[in-house]
């Protein structure tokens, strides 16, 4: 097993022929931000560029694969890229957004471009922008308590990659798009969101032995295999919705809606706001404890 160069948000091995990334803020529920989308995409960098690697794993340090984008301090953190003189900026949002030199949605869909298969392994929280991270790899494997949604389609957001879209179909992407419900591991593997859940005790396991079986495919294989899938959903239109998506995102975070709702979070704190926002749908934080994922089903790197 051999230790690749640190990183602030992340950590990042290879053991054999499996690179594992770990989003590593785990008492934050390793919401994003910045340089998170920053090491991801170089992570990825390292592993597509290491001969010696045939699969990439993404999980999550803790008790959850990812919360989302942290909006707890107001999103401050983005200022410097959205914002002039204090005040939300449209267009350098637009550049910020869709830039893949600094778009966090095109620096996690470093996954997606990579020739290599990557799997993702999720359990606990994989929310908001955690889930649109997940469902870019090419396999994902929860949980069966595992919690997946973006609670942002209901407040301060919109889809930002389309993998909820394009993995759901016409019927159910609608139904969850409005209302933003969230899928227990076992019910994203039941529509088709996910590729399977199991028991958390099984994860890790399941997931080790699925990276095994790829990495005994020529890479060259599974490389061809990755890119004919992907080029057709390319040819879809992926490619024009992730684009859209995080422009939509970008004014949806600045309508008067939106920014009542982060200063309600700023004063009163975020469980104040996500009570509000989700305690008519009895989900997310509000959901009763069989709803929600063990706090106890903890990854430690």
């Amino acid at each position: 097993m051999t230790q690749e160069p640190e990183f602030e948000t992340i950590l990042y091995k290879r053991d054999g022929k499996v690179a594992t990334i770990t989003l590593n803020r785990p008492e934050q529920l390793n919401t994003i931000v910045p340089p998170m989308p920053d090491e991801v995409e170089k992570a990825v960098a390292i592993a597509t560029l290491d001969e010696n690697v045939s699969v990439i794993v993404l999980r999550g340090a803790g008790r959850s694969f990812c919360g989302g984008y942290n909006f707890g301090g107001g999103f401050h953190h983005w200022d410097s890229l959205i914002t002039t003189e204090g005040q939300w900026d449209p267009g350098k949002d637009f550049a910020f957004a869709t830039a893949p030199q600094v778009a966090p949605t095109q620096k996690f869909l470093s996954v997606w471009r990579t020739s290599k298969p990557v799997i993702a392994q999720v359990h606990g929280w994989c929310v908001g922008g955690g889930s649109d991270f997940a469902l870019s790899a090419d396999l994902v494997i929860a949980s069966d308590d595992a919690m997946i949604g973006t609670p942002y389609s209901r407040m301060w957001g919109c889809y930002l990659s389309g993998m909820w879209l394009y993995r759901l179909g016409l019927t159910k992407a609608k139904e969850y798009a409005l209302t933003g419900k969230p899928f227990s591991g076992t019910e994203a593997a039941e529509v088709g969101l996910i590729n399977k859940a199991v028991p958390f005790a099984e994860l890790e396991t399941t997931v080790a032995k699925l990276a095994e079986q790829l990495s005994s495919i020529p890479l060259s294989q599974l490389s061809a295999m990755k890119l004919i899938v992907n080029q057709a959903y390319d040819n879809m239109g992926l490619a024009s919705t992730q684009t859209l998506g995080p422009i939509l995102d970008g004014l949806m975070r600045n309508t008067p809606d939106a920014q009542r709702f982060i200063d309600l979070a700023q004063t009163d704190g975020v469980r104040a706001v996500v009570t509000e926002r989700d305690g008519l749908f009895g989900d997310y934080s509000q959901a009763p404890m069989e709803r929600q994922p063990n706090p106890e089903h903890v990854i430690i790197p």
